[in-house]
């Protein structure tokens, strides 16, 4: 059955049931399929194109033997021990409705409605991007979740789950209500609420009419639209709108922005914190939640759980190296490289970059109003020879428009491109110096560039060079990341270019990538107002079918690379790299993986993590 199958049975206002029985699996779900593809994990040094599966989406629970399953090899959990993980910017935020310019790891004690199914084979889909397709979401606080019409989304919530206990939540029970108290504070509609919370993203929700607890157990979102697709990436999506506070310490605080007013439903407890030097939890004795591999395992298994606070990545590579760190991820290639030689028994596992890296400018000031200099600027990089001499040949040697090419089925791949549109990502010095000279800078001219810290400062420098050969003269202002983040939201008013990682090669919701360039919306860096752009997202609502919203996708894609919004780099891998006795690690996105806003599934993955006690005694460690 396929995906827009449903819409049309949505629409007709029938309910659809797929009982599927198995020795090992019971689930009860509406259905979809949908293509999709597991991203490569693995220690090659060689980019490889994703692969592409079906599969049909699950909405219940998965119950799993305790033999015969691909999870066997990694041996039976242990309970006990630290584990450690690092970060490279100060912890400052612990309220998931005001803290969206700090970084924050609350996911370690604030849960979801949803999350990922921790018994699914790697091999189907690793979760090694940052979107989830839904047929690879599980239910976390949510036991499973249904439409009962076209523009009615039901969660039906796990009964037993108990807030920490810790005053004023006291241990008592989580209930409906509480979902209801979280998303009328995000968006201003009641318990006393009247004003949306600041700073978060709420362009999701404005078409939602209301949330209800019609009992304890159930939650009802009742929608404008009646777009699944949207209503599912609204509330499945990895970010701040999604973790649940809970109501009694907002009352008494105002906020829970002090971390000493961390409450939750999660694994942790929030312990210490030294800013700007670490973050230490202990594990929730009395946490509702078990193993879904091993029902029987009351999680977590750590513990403690110490988050290092180390901005200098040699300084966190040498803990990596000598045991002091557990987990560390985005290790470039080079660094990958010097640990194999020097720590061969480290496991090296590879994953996609949330975004492609891209050079940002802004196209409402000179000389970037004209296309013609944007895509001189393109024009001046040799993407291949980056690929290969700089990326060792981790990244695919493709420049990128809007979609990542490992978000398959969506968006437009280079491959897939005209050929005339091609040609303007060419390496082509000579056409640059023409293209400059037809907008009137036959000389090229100066600029200037804002970057965060955590860019790869040498690649940037790969760019200046070639940027140097067409005449034209980057200046880089280099920022720490809160820094960049105060300065660039408001409209870095001083400088022509602006980056972090990157606009382009997106790998989130494929709704979401409508309003990267939508004028006025918070993350468009360039500062773009395109009303061609912006009419896509009201289309891309009113689509009836999922087929419609890829190919308004794709022609999306088509658009942003014949207008040089941004300056295309590449979308290399990095290295995920873990000591030999974690168990579980697989480079899962948003588990370890920090992105500009934090950890975002830091209560999920690593309290299913385990430590093999044996081994690490063994290495001396």
């Amino acid at each position: 059955m396929k995906r827009g199958i449903v819409w049309i049975l949505l629409t007709c206002l029938m309910v659809i049931s797929l009982v599927l029985a198995s020795c090992t699996t019971s689930t009860s779900s509406t259905s979809v399929t949908s293509q999709t593809q597991a991203t490569t994990s693995t220690t090659s040094l060689t980019a490889t194109a994703p692969k592409t599966t079906t599969t049909t989406v699950s909405t219940a629970k998965t119950t799993s033997t305790t033999a015969g399953n691909w999870w066997d090899s990694l041996g039976k959990p242990q309970y006990g021990g630290t584990m450690t993980l690092r970060v490279n910017t100060d912890i400052t935020g612990f309220d998931p409705l005001a803290s969206t310019a700090m970084f924050t790891i609350y996911s370690a004690w604030l849960e979801r409605l949803h999350a990922d199914d921790w018994t699914l084979d790697p091999s189907i889909f690793d979760y090694n991007i940052a979107f989830r397709p839904s047929q690879y979401v599980k239910g976390w606080l949510a036991d499973s979740w249904e439409f009962t019409d076209p523009n009615t989304y039901v969660d039906h919530l796990h009964q037993g789950i108990h807030w920490q206990n810790i005053p004023p939540a006291n241990g008592r029970e989580f209930v409906a209500d509480d979902v209801v108290f979280h998303f009328d504070r995000a968006r201003g509609t009641g318990h006393g609420f009247t004003k949306p919370a600041p700073l978060i993203n709420i362009t999701p929700f404005n078409d939602l009419i209301s949330v209800t607890a019609p009992d304890k157990y159930t939650v009802v979102f009742k929608w404008k639209t009646s777009n699944p697709e949207f209503i599912v990436e609204a509330l499945q999506q990895n970010d701040s709108t999604q973790h649940m506070e809970n109501p009694e310490a907002v009352m008494q605080w105002g906020n829970v922005s002090d971390w000493h007013h961390a409450i939750g439903t999660g694994p942790f407890i929030m312990q210490d914190l030294v800013s700007g030097a670490s973050a230490t939890l202990v594990k929730n004795p009395n946490y509702w939640g078990h193993d879904e591999r091993y029902p029987q395992n009351q999680l977590p298994y750590v513990d403690t759980l110490k988050i290092l606070i180390i901005p200098d990545s040699s300084t966190a590579l040498a803990a990596l190296r000598s045991g002091k760190i557990d987990i560390m991820d985005s290790i470039t290639v080079s660094q990958a490289q010097s640990l194999q030689k020097t720590n061969p028994e480290l496991i090296q596992k590879t994953y996609p970059l949330l975004t492609a890296y891209s050079l940002d400018e802004r196209n409402d000031v000179k000389p970037y109003t004209d296309v013609r200099v944007r895509q001189a600027m393109q024009m001046a990089l040799d993407l291949p020879s980056i690929a290969k001499n700089y990326f060792a040949g981790t990244a695919l040697p493709y420049p990128l428009s809007l979609t990542s090419y490992y978000e398959t089925g969506w968006g437009l791949p280079y491959p897939d491109w005209p050929q005339d549109l091609k040609d303007q990502y060419a390496y082509n010095p000579a056409g640059a110096k023409k293209l400059l000279a037809d907008a009137g800078y036959p000389n090229g001219f100066k600029t200037d560039i804002v970057v965060d810290a955590n860019f790869d400062m040498d690649l940037l420098q790969i760019a200046k060079s070639y940027f140097s050969a067409i005449g034209v003269d980057m200046d880089i202002r280099i920022m720490d990341p809160g820094s960049w983040t105060s300065y660039v939201n408001v409209g870095h008013k001083q400088d022509q270019i602006a980056t972090r990682s990157g606009l382009l090669g997106q790998t989130t919701e494929p709704l979401r990538q409508f309003l990267r360039f939508q004028t006025g919306y918070s993350s468009n860096y360039s500062l773009i107002s395109d009303p061609v752009f912006d009419s896509y997202y009201p289309k891309a609502l009113a689509a009836t079918n999922i087929d419609d919203i890829k190919k308004l996708l794709r022609d999306l894609n088509e658009y942003v690379a014949r207008q040089h919004y941004c300056i295309s780099l590449l979308q290399p891998k990095l290295f995920g790299i873990s000591q030999p006795w974690i168990k579980g690690y697989n480079c899962q996105y948003f588990g370890v993986t920090y992105v500009n806003a934090g950890v975002l599934l830091l209560g999920f993955y690593p309290a299913r993590f385990w430590i093999d006690q044996n081994l690490k005694k063994s290495m001396g460690k």
